[in-house]
């Protein structure tokens, strides 16, 4: 568990205020003498015991950041497995027989949450296949069942991290690396500070309205969501698959956090598994770096994946 952030300044503010109960009381004394006294002592007993309380504060302070920097090191530190490209909200249930990921379930489960990092592959326009940096943590949801030398498990994606370190085997076998877990909202306003184009995320806004808001090129009108999803459950693959899709991903955010609306969208037209209509837009969109950017290729993805469904422009 790590500690909050603030933790230190509070632990360091009581410290000096209950210093003040240490101090030590004098008798009044109209003697100048007396008094010259008692102000030489004062001063004297007051730098001994500022510097003494300053010198435990400086030891006590260094010791407990260095428990702060183990456990963050310790928190920022994740297993890996490389399986699918997975985005934040989506559920991917899977059986699968490989002793080393089965050891690896079996550790995180005797965590209080038991969780491990996703990475998945991309292909490059020469065919060349290669091991995303930027991921998903994915949690277990259920208790793993270990059948016939395999192991089914339903993971659940939650927040995004990019690989900080170098990645490295561990005693047990598998790999770790040290990552950083990334937030849309501290993107976007350093985008917005530290941008050549600060109008970016303004207009990632504006895009990202456009998935929700009425089509005049849409049938009835309709949004490209809505339209989206009509075509959708034309094509599922068994009954309420898309039904089952929207309860997963639950409310689409809001058009003012365009980057999480823009994963949301992803992994409707995305699914696990592969509704086969669209194409494959997550490794884009976990590695693209500006919120307008995710928006450009949600945008692109589900207008395509709609005119291949009604048939306008079918992709293959």
């Amino acid at each position: 568990m790590k500690f909050p952030s603030l933790a230190p300044s509070l632990l360091f503010a009581t410290i000096i205020t209950s210093s003040s109960a240490f101090l030590p009381s004098f008798s009044h004394s109209h003697s100048t003498v007396s008094q010259a006294w008692k102000k030489k002592t004062d001063d004297s007993f007051s730098t001994q015991l500022q510097s003494s309380e300053e010198s435990s504060n400086d030891d006590f302070m260094a010791s407990l950041q260095q428990r702060i920097n183990q456990v963050e090191k310790r928190e920022n530190k994740v297993p890996l497995v490389i399986l699918d490209c997975m985005l934040p909200r989506q559920l991917m249930k899977i059986q699968v027989k490989n002793p080393l990921l089965m050891e690896l379930v079996r550790t995180q489960m005797e965590k209080e949450n038991p969780t491990f990092g996703m990475l998945g592959m991309a292909i490059l326009t020469t065919g060349e296949k290669i091991n995303l940096t930027t991921g998903v943590e994915v949690e277990l949801l259920e208790k793993p069942v270990f059948i016939d030398e395999g192991v089914l498990m339903v993971l659940k994606a939650g927040r995004r991290f990019m690989i900080t370190g170098e990645v490295d085997n561990t005693e047990q076998g598998w790999t770790e690396a040290r990552v950083k877990y990334l937030d849309f909202q501290e993107q976007e306003e350093e985008e917005v500070r530290k941008s050549d184009d600060r109008m970016a995320v303004a207009r990632a806004i504006m895009k990202a309205k456009e998935l929700t808001t009425p089509n005049a090129n849409m049938v009835n009108n309709v949004s490209l969501v809505d339209r989206w999803i009509e075509l959708a459950r034309e094509n599922e693959k068994r009954p309420e698959q898309i039904d089952e899709l929207l309860e997963e991903l639950g409310e689409i955010p809001p058009e003012d956090e365009p980057s999480e609306r823009a994963l949301w969208v992803g992994a409707l037209i995305n699914p696990l598994p592969s509704l086969g209509v669209a194409m494959e837009i997550r490794p884009a969109l976990l590695t693209a770096t500006t919120a307008e950017k995710r928006v450009e290729i949600v945008c692109e993805g589900i207008l395509k994946s709609i005119r291949h469904m009604d048939g306008t422009s079918k992709m293959w």
